[in-house]
C-alpha cells in the first residue's frame, strides 16, 4: 500500500497514506462480500462420462406387508449418466442391508461404475475429518474393494454435490410411493420395485437428450465394470451359546447344534440369514427373523441340533 500511496502522488494525488489504507480495507471487505454471496447462489454444473459413476442415499418410504402397514428403509441408486436409477426396501438401515442392496443395484444396472458417490452416512464413514478425509469402515471398504470403485464422500450438509439422487428420492415419492403398495412379503415388494423401476426407465425422457432413459442406459452399461462375484456382505459378532443350545441376537433366538453348548462362536449377520460358526466351520443357518415390536422376541428352532441330546438323554 506504501507503494501505492507513493505512485498516487507522482500522479498528482495529495491525498494520505491513511485515506488510501481505508479504502483498500472497503474495496477488499466488498470484494469477500460478492464473492461469498456468489458462491452461494452459484454452482458448477455437474457432467459425467458413461460408467463413471453412481450416487446412493438412503430415503424412508411406508409399505403395507403381509396387512400391516411398514416403515421402510429404502436404499436409493442412480447412474450419474444415464440417469437410471435403482430402489430397494429393507427393514433397517445397517452394513449387511447396505452390502445386499449394492450387490442388487449392480445386478440391475448390468455392471459397476467406476466411482460411488455417498454423504457420511454411518455404515459408511466411522468419522469425519477435514476436507475429505474420512475415517471409513473396515467392511465398507472391504466391499469397495471388492467390487474395485471409488468411493468418495460429500462435504458434511452439501447435499448439492449428490443432487441427482437427493432429486431422485423426490421423485420417487410421488412416482412410486404416492399410492402405499401392497405386497405379502417384503421380497414381493422389491420384486415389483425392480419392475417399476424398469418400467420408468423406458417411459422417462433422459433430461439432456431425446432419448429414454432405457435408450441411454443400454448404451451406457458398455462402459461399466463387470459385475464378478457378489461380496460376501456380512458383518461379525462373537456369541456364547447357551446350555439349551441356543444364541441370541436382537432379542431372537437360535439353535445350534448340541456340541456348541457353552462355547464361543462367531455370529455372521446377512440382510436375510444368520450364520453360526465354530472351528472355521458353518455348523448352523437360519432365515433371519427381523422383530419390530417390543415383545420378548421368537425361538427358531432346527429339530436336528438337539439329536445328540436326545440320544444321551431319551426323557429329555
Amino acid at each position: 500500500l506504501k507503494q501505492l500511496h507513493l505512485e498516487l502522488k507522482e500522479l498528482g494525488y495529495e491525498g494520505s497514506y491513511d485515506r488510501v489504507a481505508a479504502f483498500a480495507r472497503q474495496w477488499k471487505a466488498g470484494q469477500l462480500e460478492w464473492v461469498n454471496s456468489a458462491s452461494k447462489r452459484t454452482y458448477v454444473p455437474l457432467k459425467f462420462a458413461p460408467g463413471e459413476a453412481f450416487q446412493f442415499d438412503w430415503s424412508e418410504d411406508w409399505a403395507v406387508i403381509a396387512g400391516e402397514r411398514t416403515k421402510l428403509q429404502i436404499a436409493q441408486f442412480k447412474l450419474s449418466h444415464s440417469r437410471a436409477f435403482f430402489l430397494r426396501a429393507y427393514l433397517l438401515q445397517t452394513h449387511e442391508m447396505l452390502f445386499d442392496a449394492h450387490e442388487h443395484a449392480f445386478l440391475a444396472f448390468g455392471g459397476v461404475p467406476r466411482r460411488g458417490i455417498y454423504d457420511n452416512m454411518k455404515t459408511a464413514v466411522d468419522k469425519v475429518k477435514l476436507g475429505k478425509e474420512r475415517d471409513v469402515n473396515a467392511r465398507f471398504s472391504s466391499m469397495v474393494s471388492h467390487y474395485l470403485y471409488d468411493a468418495e464422500f460429500c462435504n458434511p450438509a452439501s447435499g448439492w454435490e449428490k443432487g441427482q439422487i437427493e432429486k431422485n428420492v423426490r421423485d420417487s415419492r410421488h412416482r412410486i410411493w404416492q399410492k402405499v403398495p401392497e405386497h405379502d412379503s417384503l421380497t414381493a415388494l422389491n420384486r415389483w420395485l425392480t419392475e417399476e423401476c424398469f418400467r420408468l426407465w423406458r417411459t422417462i425422457q433422459h433430461p439432456e437428450t431425446d432419448l429414454t432413459i432405457w435408450e441411454v442406459w443400454d448404451a451406457e452399461r458398455l462402459h461399466l465394470m463387470p459385475n464378478g462375484k457378489p461380496f460376501d456382505g456380512f458383518v461379525e459378532q462373537t456369541k456364547r451359546v447357551s446350555p439349551t443350545c441356543l444364541v441370541t441376537f436382537e432379542r431372537n433366538r437360535y439353535s445350534v447344534p448340541a456340541a456348541l453348548a457353552n462355547r464361543p462362536v462367531s455370529l455372521r449377520i446377512y440382510a436375510h440369514k444368520l450364520q453360526i460358526v465354530a472351528d472355521g466351520k458353518i455348523m448352523a443357518e437360519h432365515e433371519r427373523d427381523i422383530t419390530r415390536d417390543h415383545g420378548p422376541g421368537h425361538t427358531i428352532y432346527n429339530w436336528r441340533h438337539y439329536l445328540a441330546v436326545v440320544q444321551r438323554k431319551p426323557g429329555a
